[in-house]
């Protein structure tokens, strides 16, 4: 199917209890599977090396991100330590992008110093000063884009053509969690890897935990299959049919997030009290700066439509504040000069009425003056 939309609804159909015509694939919650007779198989043995239903969901997966295989884990955070627990070792080095992610860099800091994995960060722009600093030991780069929480979009065709032109042997691993298949296809633009957390806007509802990492290569996919099957990251069955159930609406949804997202992104930015406003210019996610002089526990305790949660990607709308949330790790120097200020919102857009979300942040920063 070379259609998003039609992959994302009927890419499951038919695969599954061809004897009953069931429509909606079933659920096994089976963690054993008999043998036919010694030395044969159905293809599943045992669940942590795969299940029917988690298998059809990796296929969904690989589909839509057009690539050869593709891996449901148990958190976003849980694709990062499966891509790094495959492709480095100590003594190796990673370069990421400079903003990511809170929890990715938390990560990294204990790779570093706990595996000898150092890591340098690269500001997303000129790809020159990216291919100036691969050496040796370089491995592996991380981007995120657009980028979390600034926004700042990265050039992944640039990036991959630059650097497999003297390095092909380093992988670029992308983080599509914001922008999603529907608008970001990493992979055919020269990424080796594909990372989500799917407990966002692939999941969409709030109400699963998963990760998922996507592959290009069928080598790639082999080592990591062998990894997972060592560590046992895997998805859990319902969370896995969840998930198939919620990746149907995917492209309706980012779009609805979008033109929700656009809307305000336009009408924040007039406001009195936004002193700037950051969005890609497509997806749900959009932040902001309060004025100074205008307080932000003021503003999250106005909220009455919006939510003042740690989570994105969900069709209810939720609002962060990246600096004592999903970025408070980071030390402080590092936050500033990224322009994570304690006045930054971040605005995971849901699918409310739009009026409703402009009227429900317009008085609460109204209300947030001092």
């Amino acid at each position: 199917m070379t259609n998003l939309d039609t992959q994302l609804i009927q890419g499951t159909n038919r695969t599954e209890d061809a004897s009953t015509g069931a429509i909606v694939p079933p659920l096994y919650f089976s963690t054993a599977f008999r043998h036919p007779g010694l030395g044969e198989s159905t293809g599943y043995d045992y669940s942590r090396v795969t299940t029917p239903t988690r298998a059809l969901l990796e296929q969904q997966l690989a589909a839509i991100e057009h690539g050869t295989q593709a891996f449901a884990v148990s958190s976003g955070m849980a694709t990062i330590d499966l891509v790094f627990s495959t492709f480095t070792r100590s003594g190796d080095a990673i370069i990421a992008s400079d903003d990511l992610y809170g929890g990715t860099f938390r990560y990294f800091d204990t790779r570093r110093d706990n595996y000898n994995i150092p890591y340098t960060t690269w500001n997303g722009q000129d790809v020159n000063d990216l291919v100036a600093q691969l050496t040796p030991a370089t491995k592996l780069i991380w981007l995120e884009s657009p980028s979390n929480p600034t926004m700042k979009v990265l050039d992944i065709a640039a990036v991959a053509q630059a650097v497999h032109a003297v390095r092909p042997d380093v992988l670029i691993a992308v983080d599509n969690t914001f922008l999603t298949p529907v608008y970001q296809q990493p992979l055919t633009l020269g990424a080796d890897l594909v990372v989500h957390s799917a407990t966002k806007y692939l999941g969409g509802h709030n109400d699963l935990l998963a990760g998922a990492v996507v592959v290009a290569d069928p080598a790639l996919g082999a080592k990591l299959a062998a990894q997972l099957t060592t560590t046992g990251q895997t998805l859990a069955p319902f969370d896995s049919w969840l998930l198939l159930r919620s990746l149907k609406t995917l492209g309706v949804r980012m779009r609805a997030h979008t033109a929700n997202a656009q809307f305000l992104a336009q009408k924040l930015a007039a406001l009195p009290g936004v002193a700037k406003l950051l969005y890609a210019g497509v997806g749900g996610m959009i932040s902001f700066y309060l004025a100074d002089g205008y307080s932000v526990d003021a503003f999250l305790r106005g909220l009455h439509v919006c939510s003042f949660a740690e989570s994105l990607g969900s069709v209810e709308t939720l609002v962060t504040v990246p600096a004592v949330q999903t970025h408070h790790d980071m030390p402080e120097k590092q936050r500033l000069a990224l322009g994570i200020t304690p006045q930054l919102i971040r605005v995971s857009v849901g699918l409310e009425d739009q009026g409703d979300l402009l009227a429900d942040l317009t008085q609460a920063i109204a209300g947030a003056k001092a």
